[in-house]
């Protein structure tokens, strides 16, 4: 993985600085839609080598990364077929189709034909935990929406440990049906609610 600063982000690519050396690294789109310029952040990364490149893959939740992995292991899915996917569907999403057998809904990622998403389906069929996915997944999209962390960080600043916080703005974001990710102007009612919740935990 990559601790660093945006430097860059492209079309298909983002340009993370670490340390004063730029990793291009070729990420799915709504992980690219999460970030902007300047941010912190942390990518998960998969190093794909081949006869003529060395290209880094990166994830901003570590189970992106993991579906990754679990997509190229079904024969014909290489890795540009792979991102086609996570670009096209959540974890969440890809998940339930393979748990549904819903083809129809793989095959809409550039690059995978219905062919291609049925040897998915079954290859893949009772290895992927749609409740550990979505989990999995919510978590690391939280963690990368700047105004969610910027209220975990205020709770945090008050005095609660990082994990009552998390745990209090998820809770909050879930129980108020508050859409993902946050909007800066919703940021102090998430607060004020969060802390509510908080207080009347202890």
């Amino acid at each position: 993985m990559l601790n660093g600063t945006v430097a860059e982000i492209d079309a298909d690519v983002a340009i993370i600085d670490v340390n004063g050396i730029g990793f291009e690294l070729r990420m799915p789109v709504s992980d690219l839609g999460a970030m902007h310029g300047g941010q912190q952040v942390r990518v998960y990364t998969a190093l794909n080598v081949s006869q003529d490149s060395l290209t880094l893959f990166g994830f901003l939740a570590k189970t992106s990364r993991t579906l990754f992995a679990q997509l190229q292991k079904v024969s014909g899915i290489g890795p540009k077929v792979a991102l086609s996917i996570l670009s096209t569907l959540t974890p969440a999403q890809l998940a339930q189709a393979v748990a549904e057998g819903d083809s129809a809904a793989l095959s809409r990622a550039p690059g995978l034909g219905r062919k291609g998403a049925q040897k998915i389906i079954l290859e893949l069929a009772g290895k992927l935990n749609l409740d550990e996915v979505t989990a999995s997944a919510s978590k690391g999209a939280r963690r990368a929406d700047p105004a969610l962390k910027q209220c975990i960080e205020g709770l945090v600043s008050l005095g609660w440990q990082q994990r009552d916080a998390e745990s209090a703005v998820a809770t909050v974001c879930d129980e108020e049906e508050i859409a993902l990710p946050l909007e800066v102007e919703d940021v102090p009612r998430v607060l004020k609610l969060a802390l509510a919740s908080l207080d009347r935990g202890r």
